[in-house]
C-alpha cells in the first residue's frame, strides 16, 4: 500500500521540491563525472587536490551554512549548488574558453558558455525520463543555475530564456549566496591546494591583509607555519569562517526574511548579498594576487596547455569524422546541428576520457 505523504503536507514525495531537485541533481551521470573534472589541478596530479565534485559539494556546504543564518531556502541553495557547475568542460576554464573558441572560429558566434551549459544539461541533455528531456527540477534551481553568476543575460542565449527566466531581474536570493559560496570555496581552497603543491607560500600572499589577519589567527593558536598540514587545514577552517561571518553579518539586515524570490529586482538593484565595501576591495586584490602567482604559475600553465591541445584536436577531429562519436551522439545528429553535439560530448567527458581519447584519435601513445 503506497503511503499517503499528505499528512506530512507533501503530495506524493516525502521530500520539499528542492530537496528532489537536490536528490535528482545528485544521481545523475553529470554529477559523478565531477569527480574527475579539473578545478586548479588536473585529477592525475594526486588524490589531495579538489576536483570540480569535491568543489562543488565545498559549495553546497558554504551555502547551506549561509541560507540556514538568513532565514533563506537551504534545499534550493543546496540544489544549485551541486548543479552549478555541470556544464564545465574538462580541463578547468581552459577548457571551456577553448572549446567556445572552436566554436566561433568555425563560424559558430553562439560558442560556449558553462553557465548555460549547466542549465542545458540539467534540462535536456540528462535523459532520465521517457517522455521528455532534463531531470524536471523547479523553475527555482532551473533559474538559479542559469543567474546564479552576473551578468545573466548574454548575446547568445536564445529568446525563448528571456521570456521564461526574465533576465534583466535578479534571480533568487538563494542564488546569489550560492554566487558568494562559490567565491569563498574557490578562494580558500585553491590556496589550500596551491601551498600543498609548493607553488605558492603563505609568503607569497602576505600582500593581502586579509591572508596577514587570518596567519596571525592561526599563529595565535600556537601552531607554526612549519606544520604543514595542521597550519593549512587550520588556515582554511578560518578564512571560510571569516568571509562565511562577514558574509552574513552584512547580509542579515538587508534582505527580507520571508522573500524567497528577489525577481522584483531589476538588474541594476544593489545586492542585498555580499561583504562590507573594505572586504569586498580585499577580496578582489587576493583574486587578482591568486591568478598572479598561483593560476599563472608555469607548471600550472604547461598543464593547461596540454589541455587546451586536447580539446581543439577532439574538436577538428570530431567535426572531420562525426561516426567516431558514441552511438547516443551520433543518433543525435539526425535533429541537432553537428557542431553543438560535438561540443556537447567533449563538454562531458572527464579529464583522463579526453586525454586518453585524444591519444588514440590521433595514434599517441
Amino acid at each position: 500500500m503506497k503511503p499517503d505523504y499528505r499528512f506530512y503536507g507533501i503530495d506524493d514525495d516525502f521530500r520539499n521540491p528542492y530537496a528532489r531537485d537536490r536528490d535528482r541533481i545528485i544521481h545523475s551521470g553529470s554529477f559523478r563525472k565531477l569527480e574527475y573534472k579539473t578545478q586548479v589541478f588536473l585529477n592525475q596530479e594526486g588524490d589531495f587536490f579538489r576536483t570540480r565534485l569535491t568543489h562543488s559539494i565545498e559549495v553546497s556546504q558554504i551555502a547551506r551554512s549561509i541560507t540556514s543564518h538568513l532565514g533563506l531556502s537551504e534545499s534550493l541553495a543546496e540544489a544549485i549548488a551541486l548543479a552549478h557547475d555541470l556544464g564545465h568542460t574538462p580541463f578547468g576554464h581552459i577548457g571551456g574558453d577553448t572549446l567556445d573558441e572552436c566554436l566561433r572560429e568555425d563560424g559558430h558566434s553562439n560558442g560556449f558558455d558553462h553557465n548555460f551549459q549547466s542549465f542545458r544539461v540539467v534540462s535536456r541533455l540528462e535523459k532520465r525520463y521517457n517522455g521528455f528531456d532534463g531531470l524536471n527540477l523547479t523553475f527555482a534551481t532551473l533559474e538559479g543555475i542559469l543567474k546564479h553568476s552576473y551578468p545573466y543575460k548574454k548575446s547568445f542565449l536564445p529568446s525563448y530564456i528571456d521570456e521564461q527566466f526574465h533576465l534583466e531581474t535578479h534571480p533568487s536570493i538563494e542564488a546569489m549566496v550560492v554566487d558568494r559560496a562559490d567565491e569563498i570555496a574557490y578562494i580558500t581552497h585553491d590556496i589550500d591546494d596551491g601551498v600543498n603543491s609548493g607553488l605558492i607560500r603563505f609568503e607569497d600572499l602576505r600582500e593581502s591583509a586579509l591572508i596577514v589577519e587570518i596567519l596571525q589567527k592561526v599563529k595565535n593558536e600556537g601552531i607554526k607555519e612549519e606544520e604543514d598540514e595542521m597550519f593549512r587545514y587550520r588556515f582554511v577552517s578560518h578564512l571560510i569562517n571569516h568571509l562565511v561571518y562577514s558574509l552574513i553579518e552584512y547580509s542579515k539586515d538587508k534582505i527580507d526574511n520571508a522573500q524567497i524570490y528577489a525577481a522584483s529586482l531589476d538588474s541594476k538593484s544593489e545586492l542585498p548579498i555580499g561583504f562590507e565595501s573594505k572586504l569586498e576591495t580585499e577580496i578582489k586584490k587576493l583574486k587578482k594576487l591568486l591568478f598572479a602567482k598561483l593560476y599563472q604559475h608555469k607548471d600550472i600553465m604547461t598543464k593547461m596547455f596540454a589541455g587546451k591541445q586536447a580539446i581543439k584536436g577532439l574538436y577538428s577531429g570530431l567535426m572531420e569524422e562525426p561516426k567516431m562519436l558514441p552511438k547516443f551522439y551520433y543518433k543525435q545528429l539526425e535533429t541537432k546541428e553537428k557542431h553543438r553535439v560535438i561540443a556537447d560530448y567533449i563538454a562531458s567527458m572527464s579529464d583522463r576520457y579526453a586525454l586518453s581519447f585524444y591519444n588514440e584519435m590521433y595514434g599517441r601513445v
